[in-house]
């Protein structure tokens, strides 16, 4: 009798689940247009003048969010004058990547390249957030005609200590996790989220309604939420074995990170990055933790313009 209790609980759980997901998809629609690429269709937002300054540039995403997140207000400010392209990362926000194994830095920056060569961009101003600092750093050193520059906003480079939280391990079990994500994740994590996003600015204020104006319920849908634990899982052995290749990285690069951040330590990633790659600039923002482009949207724009136009400027000397 328990036993049957408890498959009736968990169908009742997987029924609202899809209820949910219908509900949160409808609250937060696709707003980009669809690129079919090796392994994914991929969700591009593009904006700003088209006729800007050269190069463009392209935003990609951290871990545990979309596209939102970076255009918000980073990718509107660059837009008054400059093109700007967001890419949800594969199996995030309204973009589906075909296998869920296709997690790695390696894997996915592939697929952005062949997104960004149908578009005929490139080679693009490259600026990412957290776990895409491991992403960023491998299309530079895989696809350098699709990368000008690199702007790496709290990057993810190196391996550290620790895990990367319990529910991502558990989501990732053979069996087990598919059915925590089909069942109890997304009710949970609607409970979580607001906490959760505000631990994550520490100490910055968490800005009102930023969970919903950057449609981060998104995540908790199964197949994202999935995608989201594969990709933290897999993480860290990734970087252990591109880290020693970053010397051979020729663009230039900028890294601008916060001395307070808990979520992705300065210390361990951005500065031994900076010692590795000679022609990287460190900027080290006193008392700014990990959300760096929401708290410091004005320096990082200005950091992205100054490489623009030492890029343009070492361009028209060359000619």
């Amino acid at each position: 009798m328990i036993s049957i209790a408890l498959v009736a609980i968990a169908a009742l759980l997987a029924l609202a689940t899809q209820a949910a997901v219908a509900i949160v998809e409808r609250a937060y629609p696709a707003k980009g247009k669809t690129i079919h690429v090796t392994g994914a269709t991929l969700n591009v937002v593009d904006i700003g003048p088209r006729d800007s300054v050269k190069p463009p540039i392209v935003m990609i995403h951290g871990a545990s969010c979309n596209l939102e997140v970076m255009r918000q207000p980073l990718g509107n400010l660059l837009a008054s004058t400059h093109r700007v392209i967001l890419i949800d990362r594969p199996g995030h926000g309204w973009s589906v990547r075909d296998r869920e194994a296709d997690s790695t830095p390696a894997l996915q920056a592939g697929m952005i390249a062949e997104a960004l060569k149908e578009l005929g961009i490139g080679p693009a101003i490259l600026v990412v957030h957290s776990w895409s600092g491991a992403l960023g750093t491998r299309m530079a050193l895989d696809y350098p005609e699709r990368v000008a520059g690199l702007v790496m906003l709290a990057p993810v480079a190196y391996p550290w200590r620790g895990g990367v939280g319990w529910y991502n391990a558990a989501v990732t079990t053979p069996l087990v996790g598919s059915l925590l994500a089909y069942t109890i994740m997304l009710p949970l994590g609607l409970m979580l989220a607001e906490s959760g996003a505000r631990g994550v600015f520490l100490p910055q204020i968490l800005p009102q309604d930023f969970v919903a104006s950057t449609a981060t319920p998104l995540l908790l849908r199964p197949r994202e939420f999935l995608a989201n634990a594969r990709d933290l899982i897999t993480l860290k052995q990734a970087v252990v074995e591109q880290a020693p290749h970053y010397g051979d990285i020729k663009v230039p690069v900028t890294i601008i990170s916060g001395d307070a951040d808990k979520t992705v330590s300065t210390r361990i990633h951005s500065q031994p990055f900076a010692a590795a790659v000679p022609q990287t600039k460190l900027i080290v923002l006193p008392g700014v933790g990990h959300m760096v482009a929401q708290a410091a949207p004005d320096l990082v724009a200005r950091e992205i313009d100054a490489m623009i136009a030492e890029l343009n400027s070492a361009e028209a000397a060359a000619n």
